[in-house]
């Protein structure tokens, strides 16, 4: 049964964004409406009802604009188009249209950190020295002996340099060669990007997903990276076989000057009320400092997503010590929380163990629901998809195709949405091969196998939505870790003007005792994920288990 969503007339609230559920849509994988067997904006469009039945409030769109694909729209060749394997402007408008009608806010990436080589800014830069843009892109001689000016490593392998040779000079790309990094420090260049973003404010959007938001800049010395020292290595943002991991990126990105760009993004934002932003932040070493630098106070980004909970283990000792680390190191700060994504491996499949992947998964949700911050879901998750499991010559992933066998790449998570279990490919397409297959694995997972099947993963998430949204704790409140609970236990509390709610969480397949803080009166919330029965002050956790109640007196 569809709900119905009258459109929102009311006046802009500017800080809906705090607390909100984003739905990250990849359009390639959503829906395909024209055949060709990938997923198109009319697509989307089509299944906006979908989304807004969730109860999410807004959608985030991966690229979408014109791009040769080599990074999948992640390589821009013009920022005020749409790629037509996408469709067309007048699309997007129709998306856009619709989804507020629905009560959605739109966000879009924005992927300025580089373009693609095919963009007619590059093109333009590359042809001289001395052309209007030849310093639009960072260019650097070679050393003497005709290496690239120094260690700087790509992320997707290999050296961040590409010798071009009608300028006699590298140019500097952090992702694939054919996505050359712009020079923010030419001030034009921060002016072209700008105005680029006013663009899609014109059209209507609320609100931009920057890309890799602490790449922008560059040190202009261009020194060595050091090595990372053995006690910093760290694989949240790059894979253990990725030898990007054994540098201190020191001078490639996370630049000082990158702070006095990102006011001039926000007061750009501001010009349109309602609007909103959130960078993406990849640093293993220092991302909570740079999350706190670039979302403290009114003048900087609204909020920023670390790689904390994009990776590392599903342990209360883990999120313990990272919900500890974000409150101490932003403390002003807003933080979007996301367990999946377009670049990682489901969070079901890399945190659950085998044969307890829905009760663990029903958990997950309940915790990301219950934790400080913005949350952002990713299509699929709310299925409780599982990573697809692909044969190497269905990769399209040049990252996987890189690293491949011990790093599989981003295909896994980018498979085509489930719709319908017993249709072609899944109701994803009518198309007899689709850009990466459907995977038998998650046609028992679709989304007609789950509507109206009252204990299915789809129906929790929609009933954990609507819970949140109707709690002030949940959306806004302040965040506290209570301490001395057994191992496997991640307890805390959640507390606003009106409520205090105590979530605990048994992390572990094994049942876990835990006698509730004295002094701490509990009554039973009525969250659809609080599962374990409080009984005598003491709570009886199976495998997975949950708790959320209303505090009804402080802890002594």
């Amino acid at each position: 049964m569809q709900v119905s969503h009258p459109a929102d007339n009311s006046p802009v609230n500017a800080n809906w964004w705090r607390g909100a559920a984003i739905y990250q849509i990849y359009p390639r994988s959503f829906q395909d409406q024209n055949g060709d067997g990938i997923g198109d904006l009319v697509g989307i469009t089509s299944r906006l009802e979908y989304v807004a039945d969730l109860g999410v409030d807004a959608i985030w769109l991966s690229p979408v604009f014109t791009s040769p694909m080599k990074d999948f729209g992640y390589d821009v060749a013009n920022y005020r188009d749409i790629d037509p394997l996408f469709g067309t402007l007048e699309d997007f408008d129709r998306l856009v249209e619709k989804a507020h009608a629905l009560g959605l806010k739109v966000i879009i990436d924005q992927v300025i950190s580089h373009s693609s080589d095919r963009h007619p800014w590059f093109a333009e830069s590359r042809i001289s020295r001395t052309n209007e843009k030849a310093d639009w892109y960072v260019w650097a001689d070679p050393k003497p002996d005709g290496t690239p000016p120094n260690n700087w490593l790509s992320i997707f392998g290999g050296s961040a340099w590409h010798w071009d040779g009608r300028r006699m000079q590298y140019y500097l790309h952090n992702f694939l060669s054919s996505q050359p990094d712009l020079n923010f420090h030419n001030p034009a260049v921060q002016d072209a990007v700008l105005s680029e973003m006013r663009f899609w404010l014109e059209r209507g959007v609320d609100g931009f997903r920057l890309d890799t938001v602490n790449f922008y800049f560059h040190s202009i010395g261009l020194e060595d990276n050091p090595p990372i020292r053995p006690e910093e290595f760290n694989t949240s943002t790059a894979p253990a076989v990725n030898p990007y991991n054994l540098q201190d990126h020191r001078y490639d990105k996370s630049q000082p000057e990158n702070v006095a760009f990102l006011k001039r993004v926000r007061a750009l934002l501001d010009e349109y009320p309602g609007s909103t932003s959130v960078g993406e932040i990849g640093d293993a070493q220092h991302q909570l400092e740079i999350m706190a630098e670039y979302t403290s106070g009114n003048g900087m980004l609204h909020m920023c997503y670390t790689f904390d909970f994009l990776g590392g283990e599903y342990s209360a000792r883990h999120f313990a010590q990272a919900i500890d680390a974000i409150a101490e190191a932003a403390p002003d700060g807003w933080i979007c929380l996301a367990f999946s994504n377009h670049d990682v491996v489901r969070h079901i499949s890399r945190w659950a163990p085998h044969g307890y992947e829905d009760v663990m998964g029903r958990q997950a949700a309940t915790l990301l629901l219950t934790m400080r911050g913005s949350v952002c879901l990713y299509q699929g998750e709310e299925l409780g998809l599982t990573e697809a499991e692909l044969a190497f010559e269905d990769l399209a992933d040049p990252y996987g195709l890189e690293f491949w066998p011990e790093f599989k790449g981003r295909d896994g998570c980018r498979t085509p949405m489930v719709w319908q279990a017993h249709t072609h490919q899944g109701g994803f397409s009518s198309a007899n091969r689709t850009w990466l297959p459907v995977p038998a694995q998650h046609l028992g997972y679709a989304v007609d196998q789950q509507e109206n099947v009252a204990n299915s993963m789809l129906a929790f998430y929609r009933a954990m939505l609507r819970y949140r949204k109707g709690h002030t704790a949940l959306i806004t409140g302040d965040i506290e870790i209570v301490s001395g609970t057994p191992e496997a236990v991640l307890a805390f509390t959640r507390r606003s003007e009106e409520e205090t709610l105590f979530c605990a969480y048994n992390m572990s397949a094994e049942p876990v005792e835990y006698e509730i803080p004295g002094g701490l009166a509990l009554t039973e919330a009525g969250a659809p994920g609080s599962d374990t029965p409080l009984e005598d002050g003491r709570l009886s956790f199976g495998p997975f288990g949950s708790y959320i109640g209303v505090v009804n007196q402080g802890i002594e």
